[in-house]
């Protein structure tokens, strides 16, 4: 009970209007509020009153609108770039070469003999399709002499077909070493068009697919491409880079600023796309390269033979080198970010440095080293840094291990994962084809994968020159074969052989970094400025508006206190219908069990006692407590006598 008292008290102390009614209140406000327009409302006259209520309310409603404007573009958490040129010594970057050829020819044609004659006779029978002439036709005559020739185990797994598209709506489809297809004897004048496509089919649910191509050349490519990474898939990693371009053949010179280099200054990593690859000043073992000036004489000088001649000529389609520039122990992904530099020429190659700084979360969804990235990265074994592309070759190929029960032969393992191949895995092309095809799964790695927060890139200025010259190339190729096979013949020649300049073009390096468009003082000014223009107020005004609102809550719990206590007082007073007994009744209620209320109504003379009955017991009547009670208005007359007297 005394805490309730207690309670009402603080409240009526922290009530601070001059009255208790919602109506006082808010004319107390507004008669002392310094935010302009409510004191015209109670001040002026009643037309005065109307116009002041309505612009008040129109330029309130003015700074509410634009305030949430402001909060919403705060929240949007917009940045702005700013770009700053700078001059400093700087690291090289990491410089990494490759041959356009994965092998060499001379030592993987013992795994690729079957698949070569594959595609020689699948070239024939495309070839004699586009003359017109009999797909049966000689040297191939019969299929027959094809099954004897050649073995169709390959070609039964992933063949090639021809679709004749005369039709849409019912297309011919042409396996070309199909032994009971009954052709017509000129394709040429039965057939319209034939588009060559690569036929996977899956064994589960006798489904297949065809990759529609618009020239034999690309669908022969991608076949190959196929076949091929069936059969390298089961070799191991040792024999591959056995198979591969040696740096003591491929790198045949290297000077770096003044200070001479060989192929012992490179470091070998193994690359999928393209073999054996060799990186200068990766930063793994020593500290990475300074470079003292800019200009070609203070950079990487590189002289390569790419051995054109022992190509692997299915599958690989381009002659040169390549090579790409990147961060110290960074993975080079030269499918996607690598140039090629042809054979035959001298390639300059000047770099200049773009600095990336990004902001994080909320700003960006950008990582710093990728621990908040829900993606295994698959390249952590090569002991790099993160990087977007490993992410999503990193969950490419969980997806494919987790749909097809295999890993692709392009890209790392998983731990207990084997590569896909034909014999053991026979439905992989089928289930990678449509994998590679769905916009769901590519789209829930492009989610799942982000960038990073800061990044260099190294933008590159390219010229190229026919090297060696006529006059010069004599000598040139005699000292290179000499220190190379030590031989006095001439063993390399202008078509493998590269020469590579890099250099810092120039020490200006530029940094493109990211700010906070809005920030938490932009937003209080802007609220602040909003607010002032339109209702001349300040930070008081929001204070005086926020007591006012307080003073509402606090008015509105006393109400509800002030009915919740009437409502107990109405409560009591419904027991008793009647006036309320006295004080003295309810004593004499309790102790004297033959006290009665006399009934009013009834007079002594009605009561008659029924017949035998004894007449009822006298009671002692009680005294009349009431009497003792002060009459006030008897001492007041008392006081009025003595005065008077």
């Amino acid at each position: 009970m005394n805490f309730k008292r207690y309670f009402i008290r603080v409240l009526h102390r922290l009530q601070k209007g001059p009255g208790y009614t919602y109506k006082e209140l808010l004319v107390w406000y507004c008669d002392n509020t310094n935010t302009h327009g409510p004191k015209r409302i109670i001040r002026e006259g009643p037309k005065k009153k109307v116009i002041w209520f309505f612009l008040t309310l129109l330029f309130a409603s003015l700074v509410f609108w634009q305030w949430g404007i402001l909060i919403d573009t705060y929240l949007s958490y917009s940045v702005s770039s700013s770009l700053s040129i700078g001059f400093k010594t700087m690291k090289f970057p990491a410089v990494t070469v490759c041959n356009a050829s994965p092998y060499k020819y001379s030592k993987a044609r013992h795994l690729l003999k079957e698949l070569d004659e594959l595609t020689e006779a699948a070239l024939e029978r495309i070839l004699q399709s586009k003359h017109g002439d009999a797909i049966s036709a000689p040297p191939l005559n019969s299929s027959e002499t094809v099954s004897q020739r050649l073995d169709l185990k390959l070609w039964n797994q992933i063949p090639l077909v021809l679709i004749d598209e005369s039709d849409p709506d019912h297309p011919v489809i042409i396996d070309l070493f199909e032994t009971d297809q009954n052709l017509p004897s000129t394709v040429g004048s039965s057939f319209g068009i034939l588009l060559p496509a690569v036929k996977v089919c899956s064994l589960l649910d006798l489904t297949c697919m065809y990759w529609n191509f618009t020239s034999a050349a690309q669908a022969v490519t991608e076949w190959y491409i196929l076949q091929s990474t069936s059969i390298l898939s089961k070799v191991p990693l040792q024999e591959r880079i056995r198979m591969g371009y040696q740096p003591e053949d491929m790198i045949l010179a290297c000077l770096y600023g003044a200070e001479p280099c060989s192929y012992r200054n490179f470091t070998q990593i193994y690359h999928p796309d393209h073999g054996n690859c060799y990186i200068f000043n990766w930063g793994m073992d020593k500290e990475a390269l300074i470079s003292s000036n800019p200009g070609a004489e203070f950079g990487l000088k590189l002289i390569l033979d790419i051995s054109q001649q022992d190509y692997i000529p299915y599958l690989t389609y381009t002659a040169g080198a390549r090579l790409m520039l990147h961060e110290q122990k960074s993975f080079p992904f030269l499918k996607d970010q690598g140039i090629y530099a042809m054979s035959g020429t001298e390639t300059s190659i000047g770099v200049l440095v773009d600095e990336l700084e990004r902001m994080g979360y909320p700003y960006s969804d950008c990582t710093m080293n990728g621990s908040d990235v829900p993606v295994k990265n698959l390249y952590n074994k090569y002991n790099t840094s993160y990087s977007i592309q490993a992410c999503l070759r990193s969950c490419f190929q969980a997806q494919m291990f987790e749909n097809c029960g295999c890993g692709h032969y392009l890209f790392p393992l998983p731990e207990g994962v084997n590569y896909c191949n034909n014999e053991d895995d026979p439905d992989w092309a089928y289930c990678y084809s449509s994998l590679r095809s769905s916009i769901r799964h590519r789209q829930f790695c492009i989610d799942s994968c982000k960038e990073t927060c800061n990044d260099t890139q190294y933008k590159m200025t390219i010229s190229m020159a026919d090297w060696p010259s006529e006059a010069s190339e004599d000598w040139i190729f005699h000292i290179l074969s000499y220190e190379r096979d030590l031989s006095t013949n001439v063993t390399l020649d202008r078509n493998g052989i590269i020469k590579l300049n890099i250099y810092f073009q120039e020490y200006n390096y530029r940094t493109i970094s990211e700010s906070a468009a809005t920030t938490i003082v932009w937003l209080l000014s802007s609220l602040g400025g909003q607010f002032g223009f339109w209702m001349g107020g300040s930070v008081l005004c929001l204070i005086e508006f926020g007591e006012i609102i307080i003073d509402f809550l606090w008015i509105t719990i006393i109400n509800i206190i002030s009915w919740c206590k009437g409502l107990k007082q109405k409560r009591a007073r419904a027991q008793y219908p009647d006036t309320p007994p006295t004080v003295s009744e309810l004593v004499e209620a309790h102790t004297n069990l033959g006290f009665q209320h006399e009934d009013t109504n009834i007079t002594p003379c009605d009561e008659v006692p029924p017949p035998g009955a004894l007449p009822p017991e006298p009671g002692t009547p009680p005294p009349k407590y009431d009497s003792l009670r002060v009459d006030p208005r008897a001492g007041i007359d008392s006081d009025s006598d003595a005065e008077a007297s």
